[in-house]
């Protein structure tokens, strides 16, 4: 399914980029909150959201993407205290709430939000959703979540987490009924406020959904009138079976990554193959990688910054966000892990830590590993450079990798967003590969997928409720493949 290496002479691909955020302390990067330059600790502040928003928009982001999490990350020390002492997405508000202020201070910035589908009614749901769409005048997105920490389903008053792949077929229901919601219940021109007549909505253009499902049963009809976009941009990471068979239903923008540009590539190729068996365009779906950048007018401002980060950078952190339950740091560094894994497996099922241990070599020490778990520099789609070199890279990870954009990572606020405005921007505009302006009054998705393109695409799952008929039609199942023993938990 793969295209052959785009020409970088003819037409190049511009990068979409959004911001990495998430409305807490520290989100990715672990242990950089302590830096004096840093604002993290200002996220209870709509001042400081107010700031970044018109920050990005300055720099003509695509958007702020906002993750999430219900529930603590506990394993570690078995109980919250070292995800509270560390800041580890906790304290942590809620996404959607920033939004409209956000949205008020700007008029082209695009919102991403996480939000999950496991353990909150769609209706509501739905609602809130086509507020925020009206509220930005299109410009929002959700990021489908199945939510998987053990303390999120506890939170919910259930024992343990939804098994994984239930909880996809939970999620391909949940969109169901939204599609249903958003793209069925009201006709386009159901409003027709007609003040002579006194009637603001021709009540023979708006229906019941009356949906009854394995796990919902919702009468309807939806609250809001149709938006600018109706259903939001659909985003997803992937990475099992059972997510990457959701995505190709579902998402219009997919979060990918791999170790090489060879893995990329293959990974990308698989979901395309995937979209087109639901009967969908394959190359109507964007690509996005998470991507780290640390960027200075000169190398050595580049080492010395480089430098100040990995002084901060918090291995038990990185434990912690990888639900370990092996504490790394209580262990001799040059002690070989294969001791530690032979002598928890004598004693434990667990043996090897939730998987932390898992993809090391028995004989590398304690030390080697939190190195490897600190280390912020080694991946695929990170480089620290000068400008032009940050925007080779740029280049090669669009035309060799054939993704569509990155989500920025964050090291300092609103340091990052402002270096990669400040130098990496011109640099990719001198090369075409990054707008100049915005096309004022589109939607994320006309950003996205070009202009007239504000809804759902024609062959889109969700579209069929566009005829009132198919309300009434049981959909398809999604069949998921068998879980194997190497699909994630995550994806």
């Amino acid at each position: 399914m793969n295209q052959p290496l785009r020409d970088r002479t003819a037409d190049p691909k511009q990068l979409h980029v959004n911001l990495f955020e998430m409305n807490c302390v520290s989100h990715i990067v672990h242990g950089m909150w302590v830096h004096p330059d840093n604002n993290r600790h200002r996220f209870n502040d709509l001042d400081y959201w107010t700031e970044l928003a018109q920050l990005l928009e300055y720099g003509t982001f695509d958007g702020v993407f906002l993750a999430d999490v219900i529930g603590a990350y506990d394993a570690f020390g078995e109980g919250p205290r070292a995800a509270l002492e560390e800041a580890l997405q906790i304290p942590s508000n809620d996404p959607l709430l920033l939004i409209p202020a956000m949205a008020q201070v700007t008029r082209n910035l695009g919102f991403g939000a996480t939000f999950s589908t496991t353990y909150e009614p769609p209706f509501a749901f739905a609602r809130r959703m086509s507020t925020l769409d009206h509220l930005t005048k299109g410009r929002v997105g959700w990021n489908i979540v199945t939510s998987y920490l053990p303390n999120a389903a506890r939170n919910f008053g259930l024992e343990g987490e939804v098994p994984h792949d239930h909880r996809y077929e939970i999620a391909d229901e949940y969109l169901d009924v939204l599609y249903k919601l958003w793209e069925g219940s009201w006709d386009d021109d159901a409003v027709i406020q007609d003040r002579a007549r006194r009637i603001y909505t021709d009540p023979t253009k708006v229906r019941h959904i009356d949906h009854v499902g394995e796990h919902f049963r919702v009468a309807g009809p939806h609250l809001s009138q149709p938006s600018l976009q109706r259903t939001p941009v659909l985003f997803q990471a992937s990475g099992s079976p059972a997510g990457l068979e959701f995505a190709a239903r579902h998402a219009e923008v997919v979060f990918t990554g791999g170790l090489t540009a060879a893995d990329v590539r293959r990974n990308i190729a698989n979901t395309r193959a995937r979209v087109a068996a639901q009967g969908r365009d394959p190359y109507a779906i964007k690509f996005v990688v998470q991507a780290g950048v640390i960027v200075a007018r000169t190398d050595e401002a580049v080492a010395a910054k480089l430098d100040s980060y990995k002084q901060l950078m918090s291995a038990r952190g990185a434990l912690v966000h990888a639900q370990s339950d092996i504490d790394l740091l209580a262990y001799p560094r040059e002690l070989a892990i294969g001791e530690i894994v032979g002598a928890r497996a004598k004693g434990s099922a667990s043996g090897i830590g939730r998987g932390v241990l898992a993809g090391f070599d028995p004989k590398w020490t304690v030390g080697q590993v939190l190195e490897r778990l600190e280390a912020f520099d080694r991946d695929r789609y990170f480089i620290a450079g000068t400008p032009t070199v940050v925007a080779d890279a740029i280049e090669r990870w669009l035309d060799e990798d054939d993704i569509d954009g990155i989500n920025l990572r964050q090291y300092l606020s609103y340091e990052t967003a402002r270096d990669f405005i400040e130098l990496v921007v011109p640099e990719l505009r001198r090369r075409g590969r990054f707008r100049e302006r915005y096309r004022d009054g589109e939607t994320l998705r006309e950003r996205l997928f070009g202009a007239g393109h504000a809804r759902l695409p024609a062959d889109h799952f969700g579209a069929r409720y566009r005829d009132p008929a198919n309300l009434k039609v049981p959909p398809r199942p999604l069949r998921f493949p068998a879980p194997t023993a190497a699909a994630g938990t995550h994806g």
